[in-house]
């Protein structure tokens, strides 16, 4: 079903999600990959406060490519979510309403989706260039000496991605092998 969300993203409209959903998020989101979400970790141990609020919000794990003349971004498409999952059952407890990437999660993560009743997204990887025609601003917030890697604020109109693994813990990933399996029976 295709489903059009704002971001950030209340508990409500999570909870309306099911895996399989395809969905246009409207509204504010940002950007965190490795060294970002690292960095984040150590400030919450050092007891100091993130540079954003996550409560509701979604982190996208993305680091664009130098935007050309007159666009707010460059290629944009999404890193591996896997690698933050060490950090991500964290953020999630803190109220971190959702996630963008590609691939897999841990189960420690999904329990934590679960447990905070979020959700994970997919993006199509490869399609960078064209998901970052629906980033219509961006702006980087903190850590600016990471680069790409840095955290931005993107405003984003209708950006397309995939319920992977909603707010019950339903995981497209698996109930589509399941169901392959039972074609080729």
């Amino acid at each position: 079903m295709d489903r059009e969300i704002t971001a950030p993203i209340s508990s409500e409209a999570a909870a309306e999600l099911s895996a399989g959903d395809m969905v246009f998020i409207s509204g504010t989101i940002y950007t965190a990959r490795d060294a970002a979400h690292k960095r984040m970790d150590e400030a919450l141990n050092a007891g100091e406060s993130l540079p954003l609020d996550v409560e509701g919000n979604i982190i996208y794990y993305m680091g664009p490519s130098p935007a050309r003349e007159g666009r707010p971004i460059g290629s944009a498409g999404p890193t591996t979510a896997s690698r933050m999952d060490k950090y991500a059952p964290r953020l999630l407890d803190m109220g971190l309403g959702g996630m963008i990437g590609k691939g897999k999660r841990s189960k420690e993560v999904i329990d934590a989706i679960v447990r905070n009743g979020s959700v994970y997204f997919a993006a199509i990887g490869g399609a960078g260039a064209l998901l970052s025609k629906a980033i219509v601003a961006s702006e980087v917030i903190a850590y600016d000496d990471l680069g790409t890697e840095a955290i931005r604020k993107l405003t984003v109109e209708r950006f397309p991605a995939i319920v992977v693994i909603d707010s019950k813990g339903n995981n497209l990933y698996e109930t589509v092998i399941k169901e392959y399996n039972k074609e080729e029976q």
